[in-house]
């Protein structure tokens, strides 16, 4: 691991992130009225984006920790459904 990490990087990941939340997630819901479209295809769009990079590595990297998958694909699928659950219901209150 690196000593420090590339904050250019991660600033650009969940940047990235927030922008495919936005039109893979919150758009459509807010489309059709659904919470829980926003929280359910969250919750997917996050534990689909963390898998590419952990099953990625696990399948590629000799000893890498299924554990560390596990709990990224849990952080991916639970940051996913909570980012897409308050911007859903910010947005509503807003009447945007």
């Amino acid at each position: 691991m690196s000593p420090s990490p590339n904050w250019i990087a991660a600033i650009a990941f969940y940047l990235l992130y927030i922008a495919g939340l936005v039109f893979f997630v919150i758009a459509p819901a807010l489309d059709k009225r659904s919470l829980d479209y926003a929280i359910f295809a969250g919750m997917f769009f996050g534990l689909v984006t963390y898998a590419t990079y952990d099953l990625t590595n696990y399948a590629t990297l000799k000893d890498w920790p299924v554990i560390i998958t596990v709990i990224d694909l849990a952080w991916g699928s639970f940051l996913g459904a909570t980012v897409s659950f308050l911007t859903y219901q910010i947005i509503s209150k807003l009447n945007w």
